[in-house]
């Protein structure tokens, strides 16, 4: 006897487990392992930008406030961004259509190396 698949109607968010069927576990599992990734690079961009403006770093003051808050703004969009890409990754699969591209790269590259700019001129300046 087989188990018993959860009904779709049952599972959060019903837009993404209500289209196609079920695909093999171990994708939607790699898939959730990449939610978590960002999950917890989100909480590290976090981490870094309270860290940044809380320790008397020579930074100059400005430029480390300039590079806190943008770290601490993309450590907040990091889950959201996510949630969009994990959403759109499990949908394709249950469709079988062909994986989405990736979202979010551009966001996390940007914001990173923009702020090592401000810190980097920060300590010049200091």
């Amino acid at each position: 006897m087989e188990p018993a698949q959860p009904r779709a109607d049952r599972r959060f968010p019903r837009w993404v487990y209500g289209a196609g069927s079920e695909p093999d576990a171990r994708f939607s599992l790699a898939n959730e392992r990449t939610f978590l990734a960002w999950a917890r690079t989100g909480l590290a961009l976090l981490a870094g930008g309270v860290a940044l403006e809380a320790l008397d770093l020579p930074v100059e003051r400005g430029l480390r406030l300039a590079a806190a808050v943008l770290l601490i703004a993309v450590g907040t969009l990091a889950p959201a961004v996510a949630w969009w890409g994990w959403s759109r990754t499990e949908r394709a699969m249950r469709r079988s259509d062909p994986l989405p591209a990736p979202v979010g790269f551009g966001l996390l590259v940007v914001g990173v190396g923009v702020a090592g700019v401000l810190v980097l001129l920060g300590l010049l300046r200091a």
